[in-house]
């Protein structure tokens, strides 16, 4: 079924490009801050400091680069497939880190590429559930044609973000989209295109996300 609302194309465009920025921003703003202080600064425990915070936020910067090159690009000509290792590899480095651990359980096979995307994106969604912090556990059964996505996020003060159901069918309630909203809104765009029903519940310390052949 086709969602009612229309984003027009450069406007998804920017939105996502603004997603971006926004992930990398941060780190690569520390990479400056720290450059600065190993320029400015004589004591040795201050550069020091300086390395070992322009060393994490370069290996955050990568990592977030590396997953939206996934989750947002092309990755591959059309009507390519990814490995799900790969795929593995760049959602532990965006979303594992102090707060979020990454539990991923899943066969090591090339997969249709926006199926990928898919798993991706509801990482994501699955992460903005729980804003204190917690774990994710991502499992992918099935055949690699025709998988199930089941994802299950645990934390305090678990919640389903407001408009986040409505966002994911193409329907905002707000008939608006911001970058905070594109990324859900973004991912039931690729869930229509990968045939697959997303669905999202609240459990018992958490939510719930899943999607399956529609």
């Amino acid at each position: 079924m086709t969602a009612g609302f229309q984003l027009d194309a450069l406007d998804l465009a920017a939105l996502l490009c603004s997603r971006v920025c926004h992930d990398v921003i941060n780190p690569v703003g520390a990479i400056v801050n720290g450059l600065e202080v190993l320029e400015d600064e004589d004591d040795a425990s201050m550069k020091a400091f300086a390395l070992d915070l322009i060393k994490k936020s370069s290996r955050t910067a990568s990592a977030r680069l590396q997953f939206a090159r996934i989750a947002f690009g092309a990755a591959g000509s059309a009507g390519s497939s990814i490995d799900l290792g790969d795929a593995e590899n760049v959602a532990r480095g965006f979303i594992q880190d102090d707060k979020v651990t990454l539990k991923w359980s899943a066969p090591r096979v090339f997969m249709p590429k926006n199926k990928v995307k898919l798993l991706l994106n509801l990482l994501v969604v699955a992460g903005s559930t729980i804003p204190r912090g917690g774990s994710i556990d991502a499992r992918v059964t099935g055949d690699a044609e025709a998988p199930t996505f089941d994802i299950l996020a645990l934390g305090s003060h678990s919640r389903i973000p407001a408009g986040l159901t409505s966002l994911l069918a193409g329907e905002p309630e707000s008939g608006t989209l911001d970058s905070h909203a594109i990324q859900p809104y973004y991912a039931g765009l690729i869930s229509r295109a990968a045939s697959m029903a997303v669905r999202v519940q609240a459990v018992d310390g958490g939510v719930r996300i899943g999607a399956t052949p529609a």
